[in-house]
């Protein structure tokens, strides 16, 4: 898909041409200049009438008429280039790619010189044209009848640079298309409906992303799951005629398993909220539940093409949460496999209840740092609205690590408080150890404190997504149904990991 040249000739034959665009020129330079001239100097007085604007993440068309070899040029405006990051490179070239895979552009040109700046260099361009193309023409194919006519989209991309070095180019290229097939990988997930994929379907996909990495997997079936007294996880599956399962991915990066790092996802295929009930409106979407679960599925891919010198337990508990006659209902107490004992005051907490067994079932598994992930509560939404995903921790340092990721990956997380008198909620059971649900006051904190309970005191992060892992409109990189949130974060986090002193 990707090709490297070193120099770029006016009359080479391209369907389309990319260059950037500053916002600076008195007059062009480079390949610019050569490329101006043959306008016979048009290119710079359409920048400075404003025709060709360099305004960030504005794109301009212009088509040759035959003056070069290429048919037509888009201009990605960059705006001034001290503020020009990575983040924002990537989004103007997401922008870009949504609008050529509309214009049914298969092949293009890009003068990866005229995207670099102070701070981006050739390889963080690659690295943000790879990720931003393969998220951005992500399509789910979804279940409509399909049209004859094959999808045109760029499937070929020549890079031109100056840069001596075309093997780390080329490297950066596939590692930022790694993310971004992870990320699409767990989109897909989340985009399918709930009948169609099941606790088994996952089950299975996990096993073959096993078998093409050669991680080691575990797929515990229910027998194996009541043996091990994973009675939390048991109770949400109850009503389901779908057999649940604990799915366990093993990555070793090193030569001792040591500094395990534990990601657990939630793997909730659809969510009816048992018997208390959702709202006709409120159960529709509830196929998505297992965004957790697929973020880290996605993540896992990342890390099996990158290869990371980490250690790394996947762990996704995954069932239905449904109603039948033999459904757990609230004023059940059931028993974890950590031994504690748990109230139900809301079926609809369930995630809480099925990340407690998975949590224990990581330590077990030796996991000695663990990232949590779940599309868990509304309450988050409330609290931090669609765009920023809900965080809680019982360490610090770990935290850091976690949201120095996310910032990378551009998914935002926001701390919220974990304190003595929020634990002492989820303790509050005149019966029980712990209950599930203790009031809507502070409703995504108790979630995460109740989760805490199980990490104990092994250093963990808690992140919410259920206010995230969805949009509901198009944007630069990607198109409206599941983000994939978080899958960047988690491979970034395990590929960056430093071991906390203890």
């Amino acid at each position: 898909m990707f090709k490297i040249e070193n120099h770029f000739q006016l009359s080479k034959q391209h369907e389309s041409i990319i260059i950037g665009l500053f916002d600076k020129p008195e007059k062009f330079g480079g390949d610019l200049a050569q490329l101006d001239e043959s306008f016979s100097g048009q290119l710079t007085e359409l920048v400075k009438s404003g025709d060709l604007s360099a305004k960030f993440k504005n794109i301009n068309k212009l088509h040759t008429l035959g003056k070069i070899g290429a048919k037509r040029i888009y201009f990605v405006g960059l705006g001034k280039e001290k503020d020009l990051t990575f983040e924002k490179l990537r989004d103007a070239f997401g922008k870009l790619f949504k609008q050529m895979k509309a214009a049914k552009i298969e092949e293009a040109a890009i003068l990866l010189g005229s995207f670099l700046s102070e701070k981006i260099d050739s390889l963080d361009a690659a690295h943000a044209l790879s990720e931003a193309f393969t998220l951005a023409t992500y399509q789910f194919e979804g279940y409509k009848q399909k049209s004859n006519e094959p999808e045109k989209t760029v499937n070929s991309f020549t890079i031109y640079t100056d840069s001596t070095d075309k093997e780390e180019i080329l490297a950066a290229l596939e590692v930022g298309q790694a993310f971004g097939n992870g990320v699409n990988s767990a989109r897909t997930l989340v985009n399918i409906p709930g009948n169609l994929l099941t606790a088994t379907d996952i089950a299975n996909y996990a096993s073959s992303i096993a078998a093409q990495y050669g991680f080691e997997a575990e797929i515990l079936e229910k027998e194996e799951i009541q043996k091990l007294g994973m009675g939390a996880f048991l109770a949400v599956n109850q009503g389901s005629s779908e057999p649940p399962k604990m799915i366990v991915l093993k990555y070793q990066g090193k030569e001792q398993w040591n500094d395990v790092i534990g990601l657990v996802g939630k793997g909730i295929t659809f969510d009816t909220g048992g018997y208390s009930i959702k709202t006709k409106t409120g159960i529709v979407g509830m196929k998505t539940d297992m965004g957790g679960a697929a973020a880290v599925l996605g993540a896992m891919q990342i890390i099996g093409e990158l290869k990371p010198e980490q250690n790394v337990v996947a762990v996704i508990p995954s069932t239905d949460n449904m109603i039948s006659g033999s459904a757990f209902k609230p004023d059940d107490v059931i028993t974890s496999m950590s031994g504690k004992t748990i109230e139900v005051l809301n079926t609809d907490a369930e995630g809480r209840l099925v990340l407690a067994d998975a949590v224990t079932y990581a330590k077990h598994h030796g996991a000695e740092y663990l990232v949590d992930v779940a599309t868990l509560t509304g309450g988050v939404i409330t609290a931090l609205g669609l765009y920023t995903t809900g965080a809680m921790t019982n360490n610090e340092r770990l935290y850091e690590q976690v949201l120095e990721a996310s910032m990378e990956a551009s998914e935002p997380i926001w701390q919220l408080p974990l304190f003595e008198r929020d634990k002492e909620r989820v303790r509050s059971s005149k019966i029980a150890d712990l209950n599930n649900s203790p009031g809507r006051e502070g409703h995504a904190i108790v979630a995460g404190a109740f989760i805490g309970e199980f990490a104990e005191n092994t250093p963990w992060v808690h992140l919410d997504i259920a206010g995230t892992a969805t949009s509901a409109k198009d944007y630069d990189l990607g198109p409206a149904g599941a983000t994939g949130v978080m899958t960047r974060t988690l491979a970034l986090f395990v590929e960056q990991f430093e071991p906390i002193e203890k």
